[in-house]
């Protein structure tokens, strides 16, 4: 059985919701850099600087990044439950499970602190 011990979310609708939700804000990111790419075809790194700089844009990729790390939490979480079974990996399954989820929210915080510098010039 798998237990809810490193899951940070409360239920499996829980769960659907974030990834529902996170892929929304994505989606809208995704969408708003690629009209913004295709719209200003002759970019410089001037306008490209002057876009970052503001500070809506700046809480936009902010609510990205953090998506982001919501997003692949789940998805790996659940990816780990799923396949790093008793069944394929015998009694050692939960100390493989355990490093596979830590390793994932390790790199996960890392991007995360990087991201904020990078965003916020810390």
């Amino acid at each position: 059985m798998v237990t809810n011990v490193t899951n940070l979310s409360r239920s499996g609708l829980y769960d659907w919701m974030v990834q529902r939700v996170t892929a929304i804000v994505l989606a809208s990111y995704f969408l708003f850099m690629l009209g913004y790419l295709f719209f200003c075809s002759d970019i410089t790194y001037t306008q490209w600087s002057e876009l970052h700089s503001q500070t809506w844009m700046r809480i936009f990729s902010l609510l990205a990044l953090f998506s982001l790390g919501a997003h692949a939490w789940v998805g790996m979480w659940t990816i780990s439950t799923d396949y790093l079974t008793e069944m394929a990996f015998g009694k050692s399954a939960m100390v493989i499970r355990f490093i596979f989820q830590a390793l994932c929210g390790v790199t996960m915080f890392t991007y995360m602190v990087w991201g904020i510098q990078i965003l916020w010039g810390l």
